[in-house]
């Protein structure tokens, strides 16, 4: 049930009584010095917006629930990584929370690019990491806070991330969430530009990880899937049901499918996660045209128990191959691309 603003008024002096946000430091380990704002909505739904770490989504959770996957990794903190280690595996070192974000140039594995566009003879070629760099990328907020528009309350955080290089892409990508007072939802904006003048390459793709509680044996998939495109050679040697989850397997191998799904009249995708059990669903819904393809990442090792939902602009195919059929998206100098998705969390039978 949403607050009524007056009744509220009457019974606290301070709407953090009832929710907000709150802005504050991580201070121990590798997540130390990582500004984290905290949102409570008042329904239980909580989550943590890692403000240097390209104000992704860390920690989620629901009347004590969480649902946001927690990796071995810990947040860790952006100072600590190193883009190009492990052959560009590194990534792998600093991945947890309920978003990680990849691009703004480059998702999926690492690849070595043609730089010529950039027209700096040294640079011929871009070596890229797995998914990219927007990740471990800090951002610069620009606000946060409580907004009251009538009876409805919006809580909402705004920063802008920059991806740039001297004789490089210069990519800057603002971000806003909102929550509702009262409410069970979290809404994501993000708007990619190209703030450079030459043509520069633009892939974007949200890695969402789902964990225990929500996760567990018998935990359902839910999408209303046209066709199955690809799926890692893995599924073979597995057979690890896809939409019905197993528990924990040591050693399991991530499986990885690439899925058409059929849009809604509205032209929105939905997809979730359901665990009866709890009574509780995770629902993602996003805008079909911004984000054409979708991924769906199993993986189910012990110790690293997860499933990835994962709306993509590119197919899983990846760079050299988007450059190839011309499917690449070249952000033209000024020319912003925009992002709308939503987390639900529900009632489920």
């Amino acid at each position: 049930m949403r607050p009524n603003r007056r009744r509220l008024a009457e019974l606290t002096g301070d709407l953090s009584a009832a929710g907000g946000v709150r802005l504050v430091t991580l201070g121990d380990g590798v997540e130390r010095g990582i500004r984290t704002l905290e949102f409570r909505t008042g329904t239980g739904l909580a989550f943590d917006v890692l403000v240097d770490r390209c104000m992704d989504i860390g920690h989620a959770e629901h009347a004590g629930r969480s649902f946001g996957w927690r990796s071995p990794t810990g947040f860790r903190h952006p100072g600590l990584h190193e883009n190009n280690d492990e052959d560009g595996l590194s990534w792998l070192r600093s991945f947890s929370g309920l978003i990680v974000t990849a691009g703004l140039d480059h998702t999926l594995f690492g690849d070595a690019v043609p730089g010529d566009g950039y027209r700096y003879p040294p640079r011929e070629s871009v070596r890229h990491g797995l998914h990219g760099r927007a990740g471990n990328l800090p951002a610069k907020l620009s606000g946060y806070g409580e907004r009251w528009d009538g009876e409805r309350c919006v809580l909402w955080a705004e920063g802008e991330v920059r991806q740039a290089a001297v004789f490089a892409e210069n990519l800057r990508m603002v971000r806003r969430i909102e929550a509702d007072l009262g409410g069970d939802e979290i809404r994501l904006i993000d708007t990619v530009t190209n703030h450079g003048f030459e043509p520069t390459p633009h892939m974007y793709l949200y890695h969402i990880n789902l964990g225990w509680p929500l996760l567990d044996e018998g935990a359902r998939f839910e999408a209303d899937i046209r066709e199955t495109l690809w799926q890692s050679d893995s599924v073979a040697e597995q057979k690890a049901d896809h939409l019905t989850f197993p528990g924990p397997v040591p050693g399991f191998v991530e499986q990885v499918y690439e899925h058409a799904l059929v849009p809604r009249p509205d032209g929105l995708h939905r997809v979730a996660v359901v665990n009866e059990r709890l009574g509780m669903r995770v629902a993602l819904e996003w805008r079909a045209a911004e984000f054409p393809y979708f991924f769906e990442w199993m993986n189910l090792r012990s110790g690293n128990y997860a499933v990835g939902l994962e709306p993509s602009t590119h197919h899983v195919s990846g760079d050299a191959a988007a450059r190839r059929d011309g499917s690449m998206i070249w952000l033209e100098p000024q020319e912003s691309r925009s992002y709308h998705t939503t987390f639900r969390v529900e009632a489920a039978p």
